[in-house]
């Protein structure tokens, strides 16, 4: 009678843990970041920056060609024909032609009036909004070297690969000559060693610095909530905290919040911290401080950062520098009250939650606001620039401004039905690549 009431008892539990290993198992990558709980506000924000990234992309190639003031006082420009070859390079579904036309506060296409062929240029707004960011970032010289310094200390070696550097210029806020500007100009912090492999170098911390210095930043956060007069959360605890917020609607079971209950009062070796070489990943316990030393290092990473946002892609070149031995995409899907991943526009891009609210940095800079000004005149679109052509000039001035009315709320239609197609067409390429 025992062993009946045994076997009944086990045939009913043996499936239920069976299905929970094996899903898990089972799920791919793919399917995982599938499953993942949306976040309205970021989605909405990728929508805009898909854009503005190709316009930025545009404008770099542009103004690859400026040369000093000195031999021309005309604006940089490049073919038409040049950026219509390198469409697909630059996911402009639509060609080059059709993708500037819908940004007329942007570009201008003109034609070359020795080359007689069309070329394009920046409006005099993007060339302003250019020198306000380059400006903002000579500015914030000193602020770069503190960040190169705080990443260089985070890697177990004191070095990473300058193509590394390269590839986060831009989200580290750094000036595009920052090889003679920042690292040669401080050859007490920096120096450049050859790799280990052939035309590779890497950028090295010669000097020691202060530990009392490098002070991470979820600790403005940890010290906020001690001196909270509500405060009932024990010390010790958010002596280890991360500061979470989840998306909109996400279902939170019990059992997720004992679990981040739990992670969040375990204790972890800190980004600036020395790691042991041996010993730390033998036991399960080791693995969970060595999966939340990782939170710990991408959630200073993408402090770091000027937008608090950085393309995965981009980060996984430090995974190894780093001493992180997990799948970095994968860490960001298990902490969603952290991290959200967006994969609008052929990318993986991860935000800093705690640093946004309503779409927009809790905390601006001068670097950032100089790229949302250039990500205001994206949204603009071809809004309010007013058309005249051969058929205008003879018709009264208040029939022109109607007729122009017209044109303009048709090309908003237009456009909005373009960006729709546009989106349907990329999400379609990026689940075949899935």
């Amino acid at each position: 009678m025992a062993t009946a009431t045994i076997k009944r008892l086990t045939a009913t539990l043996k499936p239920t843990v069976i299905s929970a290993t094996i899903i898990r198992r089972k799920t791919t990558s793919a399917e995982y970041v599938a499953s993942r709980a949306r976040d309205p506000t970021f989605e909405k924000l990728m929508d805009k920056y898909r854009n503005l990234l190709k316009v930025i992309s545009i404008q770099d190639l542009i103004l690859a060609t400026a040369t000093p003031a000195s031999e021309s006082n005309n604006p940089p420009s490049v073919p038409l024909g040049f950026l219509n070859r390198l469409s697909q390079k630059l996911h402009l579904n639509r060609g080059a032609t059709a993708f500037l036309r819908k940004y007329p506060h942007i570009f201008h296409i003109f034609n070359h009036p020795t080359k007689f062929e069309p070329f394009c240029t920046l409006q005099l707004a993007a060339l302003e909004i250019f020198d306000h960011e380059s400006q903002a970032i000579n500015a914030s010289i000193p602020l770069v070297v503190d960040r190169l310094v705080r990443l260089l200390s985070i890697s177990l070696t004191k070095t990473l690969p300058l193509r590394a550097i390269f590839k986060v210029w831009k989200e580290l806020g750094l000036p595009d000559d920052f090889e003679s500007s920042v690292i040669a100009k401080n050859p007490n912090l920096f120096a450049l060693d050859d790799g280990n492999e052939p035309n590779t170098h890497v950028l090295k911390l010669v000097s020691e610095v202060d530990k009392s210095s490098l002070i991470a930043s979820v600790e403005d956060w940890r010290l906020t909530e001690c001196c909270r007069e509500d405060c009932d959360v024990d010390r010790t605890v958010i002596r280890y905290s991360f500061k979470h917020n989840y998306p909109p609607g996400m279902r939170l079971r019990k059992i997720f919040k004992a679990k981040v209950n739990e992670w969040q009062s375990l204790p972890y070796i800190g980004p600036y911290e020395e790691m042991p070489i041996e010993g730390t990943r033998r036991s399960k316990f080791g693995t969970k401080k060595m999966e939340k030393r990782a939170a710990g290092i991408v959630h200073e990473f993408l402090s770091l950062t000027v937008e608090k946002m950085v393309e995965v892609e981009k980060i996984s070149q430090f995974r190894k520098w780093f001493g992180i031995d997990l799948n970095i995409r994968d860490l960001f899907l298990d902490h969603p009250g952290m991290f959200y991943l967006s994969t609008k526009g052929k990318r993986h891009t991860v935000f800093l939650r705690e640093a946004y609210e309503r779409g927009c940095l809790i905390q601006p800079n001068p670097v950032y606001e100089a790229r949302r000004k250039l990500l205001n005149l994206v949204n603009m679109g071809r809004r309010g620039m007013l058309r005249r052509n051969a058929k205008l000039k003879n018709v009264g001035q208040s029939e022109g401004d109607g007729l122009e009315e017209v044109e303009n709320y048709e090309d908003e239609e237009l456009e909005e039905a373009e960006s729709n197609e546009d989106e349907e067409l990329e999400e379609a390429e990026s689940n075949e690549e899935d």
